[in-house]
């Protein structure tokens, strides 16, 4: 990632712009013990409370890269229950990165985001609906499949 993706000037923007990045190598103990880092990259987004929300292993190219950091933003906001904050980053993911390999996880998860800011199910199916239709073979539109029967 240091040759191709972390020199990205948009990337490069995305992070300075919205993260904190700490780069621990796989063998700096304690910090890879405490987070389970056996790999790298292995890139992990916490809150501010130093929790996990969001965790990817191996090499992501530019274009995948900030909408995966996207993904885990949104998950912070959704994992404290500021629901109209993740909805806002979820849009934004699906707005620029719609073929992004986030974009399924995305999709549940606002569908998901949805249901609980609203207690309306009609979002969860309209997730699957989505997925279904543009995402066929995403693991996210299996997790979804119960929600077709809503």
């Amino acid at each position: 990632m240091d040759a191709v993706t972390y020199p990205n000037v948009k990337v490069a923007e995305f992070i300075n712009k919205n993260m904190i990045p700490v780069r621990v190598p796989s063998d700096a103990k304690p910090l890879s013990v405490d987070f389970n880092v056996n790999w790298t990259p292995t890139l992990i987004t916490l809150g501010p409370d130093g929790r996990e929300h969001h965790r990817t292993l191996g090499f992501l190219a530019p274009e995948e890269l900030i909408p995966s950091l996207m993904l885990g933003m949104a998950k912070v906001h959704f994992d404290s229950g500021r629901f109209e904050e993740a909805l806002a980053g979820l849009a934004a993911l699906l707005a620029e990165y719609p073929k992004s390999d986030a974009a399924p996880e995305a999709i549940y998860l606002r569908g998901v985001n949805r249901y609980k800011n609203t207690h309306d199910a009609k979002p969860l199916k309209e997730a699957y609906e989505q997925l279904l239709a543009e995402h066929a073979s995403s693991e996210w539109t299996k997790r979804a499949y119960p929600y077709r029967l809503l």
